[in-house]
């Protein structure tokens, strides 16, 4: 048997072992798989603690909203004078006894710039909701991508590992075959030795990978595997391209908070106007064994405090709001410059990386039928297997920064990114 030959059955059995193993860990691995990505978002709807935040906001403005819309209540009092007292005042004889009812009167459009001012705050809050579902569903979708990523530089670390040790095996048979000089064989170990310090940092990012996609979407369980590739999925045709700069969730959110805040300014100017207190009851005569009904209007006289502090606070909390929006809509029309473009260059860089890994699959394969022949020194067939490597990564990197572009162009648009509803 020639030498050429026993290298390919010593490869063939080593990168089937490594397929054997790959598949028994994989089996092992998939006890809790996240699933697609699609059933992941509906699920952490209910258990993502960065949309139930958002979700609260909501519930918190609806319990303001509806106590603006809250009347003053009513006072009661009971008022006895004449009693207890010396010469004709002793005892309760002629004790007079008045019992009345006030009520607080809103004066200057109070109620109604609350009521307003709440509705405000509803709407902001939701807004707020609305973009943070969007930069979830971006968040997680990236997130997802990741750990499939991790995954496959796992198995691409495993393969050039295989790859490495097979080299080694060659090395050795060319020196013991008088056709190589030792320092061969231990540059290949150096080699191995190198892969296999890769694995590890592979399997170390791959399990922080699918950690931060746990803990992103609520999980009580750790995923350590995934159900769907989103990797390879081709970019859809009818890719939704037309984006108004006003309709990103920045923009409304940060819109809805100035509005919310303008109606804050109004509440604290007609707090400004003093509120009148109407009072009317009955006063009991002991002493004449009589009644009369009595009144009264109270009016607070605005000479100390006329909630200026308060309205210069919210005309700054509007100012500030005013700013907000303005660096939002600036952000947006730049973020809406780049989308489009760097969704097009992501796809022009997939359809290179692939070409290249060809190419570079091809360029290890006639390097190592040559150094088998011992026709190729060592260095060129270990610098066609780093290529081989490279040309992989790039491939994986490729499509990882497609699929961000993509997520990142339907977190403007305001929706999930891969046509999830």
């Amino acid at each position: 048997m020639t030498l050429i030959m026993r290298g390919r059955l010593r490869y063939a059995a080593v990168s089937a072992a490594a397929i054997l193993g790959a598949w028994a860990s994989g089996r092992g691995a998939a006890a809790e798989p996240a699933p697609p990505y699609r059933d992941l978002l509906a699920q952490a709807q209910s258990s993502a603690p960065r949309l139930a935040e958002a979700e609260a906001g909501v519930r918190q403005a609806q319990g303001l909203a509806r106590q603006a819309a809250a009347r003053p209540n009513p006072t009661a009092s009971v008022e006895m004078e004449n009693f207890n007292g010396t010469g004709p005042y002793r005892g309760t004889g002629v004790a007079e006894t008045t019992y009345s009812v006030g009520l607080p009167v809103e004066l200057g459009g109070k109620r109604g710039a609350r009521i307003a001012a709440g509705r405000a705050g509803v709407d902001a809050a939701r807004a707020r909701l609305a973009q943070a579902r969007a930069d979830y569903a971006f968040e997680l979708a990236a997130a997802y991508a990741e750990a499939e990523a991790a995954e496959r530089r796992v198995t691409l670390a495993q393969e050039s590992l295989t790859l490495a040790e097979e080299d080694l095996r060659a090395a050795r048979a060319l020196v013991e075959a008088g056709k190589e000089a030792e320092l061969r064989s231990l540059q290949a170990q150096a080699g191995v030795t190198s892969a296999r310090a890769a694995l590890d940092a592979a399997r170390t990012a791959r399990a922080s990978a699918f950690a931060r996609l746990t803990a992103l979407s609520g999980s009580p369980t750790l995923f350590t595997a995934l159900s769907e590739s989103l990797l390879p999925r081709p970019t859809p045709e009818n890719l939704e391209r037309t984006i108004d700069a006003l309709s990103v969730p920045a923009v409304v959110a940060a819109q809805a908070e100035r509005e919310a805040a303008a109606r804050r300014v109004r509440v604290e100017r007609t707090r400004a106007v003093p509120d009148v207190t109407v009072s009317a009851g009955v006063r009991r005569f002991s002493g004449d064994d009589a009644s009369a009904v009595v009144a009264g209007v109270s009016v607070p006289i605005p000479v100390f405090d006329q909630n200026r502090g308060n309205v210069n606070a919210a005309q700054g909390e509007l100012l500030a709001a005013e700013a907000r929006l303005n660096a939002a809509r600036l952000d947006a029309e730049a973020e809406l410059r780049t989308a489009l473009f760097q969704v097009e260059a992501a796809q022009s860089r997939v359809a290179a990386a692939g070409e290249t890994e060809a190419t570079a699959a091809e360029a290890y394969r006639l390097t190592r039928l040559a150094y088998e022949a011992g026709k190729s020194p060592l260095v060129e067939l270990t610098n066609a297997r780093r290529a081989l490597a490279e040309a992989r990564t790039q491939t994986i990197e490729a499509q990882l920064q497609r699929l961000r572009a993509e997520a990142g162009l339907a977190r403007l648009q305001g929706r999930a990114p891969f046509g999830v509803s």
